[in-house]
């Protein structure tokens, strides 16, 4: 997988980035540069096993108290996002 190189946000600074990296002003940064290759795929393989192996860990109670709790905190931020935007909530 290629390194990725984090850009700015505003138009102007990601114009000024991208024409810094085309001409060499600046350089890609390796993100995993100074670390243990062995610790960064020990935890790479620990992260893509996390989620499956706690859902299997969890009880029907358990699993359906969380995604009751991922619902109401989405639907939360949704109620949220439209009353700021000047729209009525019911």
């Amino acid at each position: 997988m290629a390194k990725r190189t984090k850009m700015p946000t505003d138009a102007n600074q990601r114009a000024k980035a991208i024409v810094d990296l085309v001409t060499g002003e600046r350089e890609v940064v390796d993100p995993d540069e100074g670390k243990n290759p062995a610790a960064v795929e020990a935890g790479r393989r620990g992260g893509k096993k996390g989620g499956k192996a706690r859902a299997e860990k969890l009880t029907a109670e358990e699993r359906s108290s969380v995604a009751r709790r991922a619902a109401q905190t989405r639907w939360a931020s949704q109620r949220h996002a439209t009353d700021s935007n000047g729209s009525e909530s019911s």
